[in-house]
């Protein structure tokens, strides 16, 4: 009997990812369903060596070169030259420092190197997430290893896009990022998130969070959006894909605009 080759027989999604992260790919396999297949392509960023060892850097240097030419934009004509459908930016930060005005500008320009392969932008997917669960007053929460500017940034760019921001911060564990564990994560976060808040978004695509999404919203009772389930909901519903899983969040459950 022949066995399962890994052929994408529905999709196949590309994800533009910082060159020493491995979390978005490996949250977009986990909810990809059978027949659609994830290809990663490497984009530097800016201090990180082997090991993640870390170099001084300014940080709205590093953020927004990232998100500048030629490194992504070679990346994606890299990726483009693949049979995909769908190619993902996946960084929130570069957006956050950005704006959304940023965001759609390098929405085009990666789409003229893709020749005509939509691209996701992370953020301004995670907006539309937002939108389509009925979101007025998210609480953020943001990876404890970033540094209290970039959650500043997070809370501006929501807020430009109509958000009444219930709450922010950094999740207050262990700042190195293999040490976040799920648990205490879906813990921190439940006992955390403000009364007020009408939805909880989790943001940084190297934060590991589509584990906690179903706990999480049963627990509390609020849609939960996280910047890697967003922009794989955008991407696979412009792949024309149906996700029917209930396992990360009712997001599913909604049509991508």
């Amino acid at each position: 009997m022949l066995q399962p080759d890994g052929r994408a027989t529905k999709a196949r999604i590309g994800v533009l990812v910082p060159h020493m992260e491995l979390v978005a790919e490996s949250e977009f396999a986990a909810m990809a369903p059978a027949g659609v297949s994830i290809h990663a392509a490497r984009v530097p960023l800016g201090p990180f060596g082997p090991h993640r060892e870390t170099r001084p850097t300014d940080i709205r240097e590093m953020v927004s070169a990232f998100a500048k030419p030629p490194d992504v934009d070679r990346a994606a004509a890299m990726l483009a030259a693949a049979p995909l459908n769908v190619i993902v930016f996946a960084f929130t930060s570069s957006s956050y420092l950005l704006g959304a005005d940023a965001d759609a500008s390098l929405k085009t320009r990666l789409e003229e190197n893709t020749g005509g392969i939509p691209v996701v932008i992370q953020c301004a997917a995670a907006v539309a997430a937002l939108r389509a669960v009925g979101a007025q007053r998210p609480a953020l929460v943001h990876p404890p290893w970033w540094p209290d500017v970039l959650d500043e940034w997070g809370v501006a760019y929501f807020r430009d896009q109509g958000f009444d921001v219930a709450g922010h911060g950094t999740a207050k564990l262990p700042s190195h990022q293999g040490e976040v564990d799920a648990v205490k994560l879906a813990d921190w976060i439940a006992m955390h998130v403000p009364t007020q808040a009408d939805s909880v978004f989790l943001g940084g695509s190297g934060l590991r969070t589509i584990g906690t999404i179903q706990e999480l919203e049963a627990e509390l009772c609020r849609p939960v959006i996280t910047a890697n389930q967003a922009a794989f909901w955008y991407a696979i519903g412009l792949a024309g894909v149906a996700v029917s899983s209930k396992s990360y969040g009712q997001l599913f459950d909604m049509d991508v605009p």
